[in-house]
């Protein structure tokens, strides 16, 4: 299907988008979202704290992380820049699947590379709880994450962040609006998880326990570093309740201010369950909760 000015409306939008370094990290994608220097990005492509970035027309900054949610997967980065080409956003509750979409990104060192393809739904995704995703056949690569997923116009209707199968999945534009104005969050525990079944070597000593949340890394100077959880420890829930699925954890952790969360978790053999307590809230929570 041809699209009228098609060529016009893709440079556009690569002007909006940005190249994100984060060292030691790759490379990722944002999109210019107010000309004074908003950018929005993935929580996940700027996990360090020093964080550059390079707009269309070759010039590097610095930039501060304003806000990150690691549970909305979203970032706010900060630039000392103004009248940058901002990108339009379009209302992601009106997106309809058959629509064409388009995805611009860094993917694999190569910069401003677009695909195209259809709006497959728009909606939670089985198996990824109840979060709703703009769910595109568009072709993704590293680094295509925190880049736009826009429509035929060159709208943005979605932050492109992960795939599932064969399909790309973009947080919908109106979740971004929504976090771009509720302000800054802390539920911020400094891990990466992926849900898996308890080892059957458990069975005896926690028989309630058939989910859990494998620790894959912890951030250095987080909240699950001050409370010395480690790569390969299973979350297992709280003392008042057992996760079932991912959205659990964020739940707990859900609330402002200075906090104490105890979490159940397994280590090692499996052979028993553990407990740590988990001071949330505070940055840069010293080593003062270590692990039971």
């Amino acid at each position: 299907m041809a699209v009228t000015g098609f060529g016009e409306i893709a440079e556009k939008l690569r002007r909006s988008t940005v190249v994100i370094h984060a060292r030691g990290r790759g490379s990722g994608s944002g999109v210019i979202w107010s000309s004074d220097g908003t950018i929005v990005t993935n929580a996940h492509v700027v996990r360090s704290a020093q964080v550059s970035l390079q707009l269309w027309d070759g010039r590097e900054f610095d930039a501060t992380v304003a806000t990150r949610d690691p549970r909305r997967d979203l970032a706010v980065l900060r630039i000392d820049a103004r009248n940058l080409p901002l990108a339009l956003v379009a209302d992601s509750s009106q997106v309809r699947p058959g629509e064409l979409a388009i995805a611009i990104g860094n993917p694999l060192g190569f910069v401003g590379a677009l695909t195209t393809g259809v709006i497959h739904a728009v909606g939670p995704l089985h198996g990824l709880g109840s979060r709703s995703w703009v769910q595109a056949d568009v072709r993704l690569a590293p680094g295509n994450s925190g880049g736009p997923l826009a429509d035929a116009r060159g709208r943005v209707i979605g932050i492109n962040t992960m795939v599932a199968g064969r399909l790309a999945l973009a947080i919908p534009s109106d979740v971004v609006r929504n976090f771009l104005s509720a302000g800054p969050s802390d539920a911020w525990l400094g891990v990466t998880v992926r849900p898996v079944r308890v080892p059957r070597s458990n069975a005896a000593h926690a028989s309630s326990h058939t989910f859990g949340l494998m620790v894959l890394e912890v951030e250095p100077r987080s909240p699950a570093s001050s409370a010395s959880l480690l790569p390969g420890d299973i979350l297992l829930g709280t003392e008042q309740e057992a996760f079932t699925l991912l959205a659990d954890l964020w739940q707990v952790l859900e609330g402002s201010g200075p906090r104490l969360v105890r979490l159940e978790f397994l280590r090692g053999d499996y052979s028993r369950v553990r407990c740590v307590t988990v001071q949330l809230g505070v940055l840069n929570a010293s080593r003062s909760f270590a692990a039971a």
